[in-house]
């Protein structure tokens, strides 16, 4: 592919462009459904991309190659390049990363041993066995492998390689058309994958979930799930990036140095941790990926920068590009001192959600929001869970969620699925006093 990318590069060149990038994608990605306890669907995807980011006197453009022969390459270019000319210059773009740099290896990010599985259907057999052990009656899901290969080369002297494996499982478990619970496993080194343990918490939250009764609109302490908070942290991690502070898609606006989170918050991202999903060792303008300080003890530090933005509010970059707009690679929460059972015990009267979707801004700078849980929710009294509840949804807003903070779990756990595209660590979570409403039937 690196030959695919210095044509590219060439051809943009001899058009006319100045800053090119081109990132170009192998991948090799396995799929297995699985539905009423059985595998239903197996599919394997092979292909190859090669994604462009291309400036001509600061208007920028890009685009996606998916056929790579050099006739397409030089008509799509022509193309792009004509509609720079037609654009407005951007006058706030100051360029990219310049390059050679050194890049280190980071542990556990690729296995062979997951290129070379044969048959991962055990996995899910093992899955499925352990939610129905759990009480279950029904189990769907899927699982998927991965192994990506990517190529960098930049018009400032950046040529970058790297490889990487995932393994990940959701798994969905019921005992009735009601109760249901959801657990998911993601992990880059086979040896670490424990599909059992995904089974196993969505069988235990499906069976406690049974016979729910409606719950009432009002104010609750609100013990949140991993996988649960994990969906809030994974649009914490966008609006954490300047250009969504710029378009006025963050509540993060005009807020650098400011309290915006309980004392003793450190919120990061990781972009070289050694076993998660969203690890790279480097970012799409070839700075190596870096650990990055978001909030530190509640008080908000940065944002996530690519080169361009650094150079705008003089500052270094955080190794955060992405071709468009800097993103978040890993969102870490830092864990806290309680166990599970001593976060329970802190609730008087309150709620236990395990799982949300369709969570919507009404006002992104604001940061007032809205959140519906799904499988098992759970009122929550004297620190025991007393009975299932429905029907509800959290209507609050995030700035004020992550102030009212009041204990953290000391276990995190690694969540990486179709709610939560950037992978999140996080352990549970206890809010105080979270808005409640009743959810439209």
């Amino acid at each position: 592919m690196f030959d695919v990318n210095e044509l590219i590069l060439k051809k943009a060149k001899e058009i006319g462009f100045g800053d090119v990038v081109v990132l170009s994608y192998e991948t090799q990605r396995r799929q297995v459904r699985f539905a009423n306890n059985e595998i239903t669907v197996a599919k394997n995807w092979h292909y190859q991309k090669s994604v462009i980011f291309a400036e001509y006197e600061k208007r920028l453009v890009s685009t996606e190659l998916t056929a790579l022969d050099e006739k397409i390459i030089e008509e799509t270019l022509k193309m792009l390049f004509k509609t720079a000319k037609a654009m407005e210059p951007k006058k706030d773009y100051y360029g990219i990363a310049e390059g050679p740099f050194e890049y280190k290896d980071i542990p556990e990010t690729f296995d062979k041993a997951i290129v070379e599985l044969d048959e991962p259907n055990e996995y899910v057999e093992i899955a499925i066995n352990s939610a129905l052990e759990e009480g279950a009656k029904r189990v769907a899901g899927v699982l998927y492998t991965d192994y990506n290969k990517l190529y960098l080369t930049t018009s400032n002297n950046v040529e970058a390689f790297d490889e990487g494996t995932g393994i990940e499982i959701s798994v969905r478990a019921f005992v009735d058309d009601v109760a249901s619970g959801h657990g998911t496993n993601s992990v880059r080194v086979l040896k670490k994958f424990d599909p059992e343990s995904a089974g196993r918490k969505a069988g235990e939250i499906a069976k406690l979930a049974v016979n729910p009764e409606e719950g009432e609109a009002g104010k609750y302490d609100v013990i949140f799930d991993p996988l649960a908070f994990a969906n809030l942290l994974s649009y914490m991690s966008f609006m954490a990036s300047a250009f969504a502070v710029e378009a006025g898609f963050s509540f993060l606006v005009g807020k650098l140095g400011q309290k915006i989170a309980s004392e003793g918050i450190v919120l990061k991202d990781v972009g070289n941790m050694p076993n998660a999903y969203g690890t790279r060792k480097f970012d799409d303008e070839g700075v190596p990926t870096q650990e990055t300080t978001i909030i530190e003890n509640g008080v908000l530090k940065t944002y996530l920068l690519n080169t361009s933005l650094a150079r705008k509010y003089n500052t270094k970059t955080t190794a955060n590009a992405g071709l468009t707009m800097p993103r978040a690679w890993n969102i870490y929460l830092e864990a806290g001192d309680y166990s599970k059972e001593e976060l329970f015990s802190e609730v008087k009267r309150g709620i236990y959600i395990t799982n949300v979707w369709y969570t919507r801004f009404q006002n992104y700078v604001a940061g007032d929001f809205s959140t519906i849980p799904r499988d098992g929710t759970f009122l929550i009294e004297n620190g025991e869970i007393v009975k299932p509840i429905r029907n509800i949804r959290v209507s609050d807003n995030f700035q004020r969620i992550l102030e009212s903070i009041v204990a953290l779990g000391k276990e995190l756990y690694h969540i990486h699925w179709w709610e939560v595209r950037t992978p999140v660590f996080t352990p549970y979570v206890l809010v105080k006093d979270v808005g409640i409403t009743k959810a439209t039937k």
